[in-house]
């Protein structure tokens, strides 16, 4: 049986996310407590008791959805990969448990991306939105015909992309879908324009933290988002991991190459169940995690 585990991105933070996991597993406690010195900060209180508001902050919410799920990952029994991807910021989580990226080094380049992310937001005003019921290609010269900077940010499934940029452009954008008959035009609560080139300033301070950082071959492929292709070459998941900022996530083609090499179920490891809905709607066969080891 080849399992494919997936591991979900921004959006899916909850207020007590690992709470259970800390109070039951020893070493859920341990990798938290090691998460709350790199950081600088107790982000477990935060996730533990903080409001839905508290949670939302981009240099909070990556971090706390990355410990989620590597912690979860770490308390797993029986984590078997086959192959591993991750929804935009789950890519860091989906390498750290397939043993490309130490824990605590892929927790500080979360923390590092998350920062120079929240920095791009605040200098330029950006937005998302979900195009639902158009095909990809008319999301694409939607955005070509639009003034100022808008393109297709997260290929997420079959009738589903999200565009990302200027605040005026994906208004546009989104008037445009509508008029070409999208079901839906959905503007997204999101701080700034993610997967976009706003995001370049982040992508350049990212790739200074990223090129000093030890990346070994993973245990299984790891189907990156740049490309939708299953990588091992510790080079290249470094030049997509980057490029991945400013380039959109290519979640369909993820999923249907991983479908492709015979995935025969997948898992969704982290807070949320997303992924989930996206993998049932591009075909793949879902199995929920169950349990958690408390020894």
């Amino acid at each position: 049986m080849k399992k494919a585990y997936v591991f979900p991105g921004q959006g899916s933070q909850f207020p007590g996310m690992a709470k259970e996991l800390y109070e039951k597993s020893p070493k859920a406690k341990e990798m938290l407590e090691t998460a709350n010195e790199i950081l600088g900060f107790r982000i477990t209180d935060i996730m533990f008791n903080g409001t839905p508001e508290d949670l939302k902050a981009t240099k909070v919410t990556q971090p706390a959805i990355f410990l989620h799920s590597t912690v979860l990952t770490a308390c797993y029994p029986g984590f078997e990969p086959a192959m591993v991807a991750g929804h935009s910021l789950g890519e860091f989580s989906a390498l750290a448990a397939a043993g490309a990226i130490a824990f605590e080094d892929a927790l500080r380049l979360v923390a590092i991306r998350a920062k120079a992310m929240q920095k791009c937001c605040e200098k330029v005003p950006g937005s998302m939105a979900a195009i639902i019921g158009l095909t990809n290609e008319q999301v694409e010269e939607i955005c070509r015909s639009c003034s100022g900077t808008v393109i297709p940010a997260n290929y997420n499934c079959d009738g589903q992309v999200v565009i990302s940029g200027e605040t005026e452009s994906v208004n546009e954008a989104c008037g445009k879908a509508k008029e070409a008959g999208a079901k839906r035009a959905l503007p997204l609560a999101v701080s700034g324009a993610f997967h976009s080139p706003l995001m370049e300033p982040a992508r350049i301070e990212l790739g200074e933290a990223i090129e000093k950082t030890v990346i070994k071959k993973p245990i299984c492929p790891v189907y990156q988002n740049v490309s939708g292709l299953p990588v091992e070459d510790p080079e290249l998941i470094k030049t997509n991991l980057l490029a991945q900022l400013t380039s959109p996530v290519r979640w369909t083609q993820s999923v249907k190459n991983m479908l492709a090499d015979e995935a025969d179920y997948f898992m969704e490891i982290g807070p949320g169940k997303v992924l989930q809905g996206l993998v049932k709607r591009i075909g793949g066969p879902i199995v929920e995690v169950e349990g958690i080891e408390t020894l």
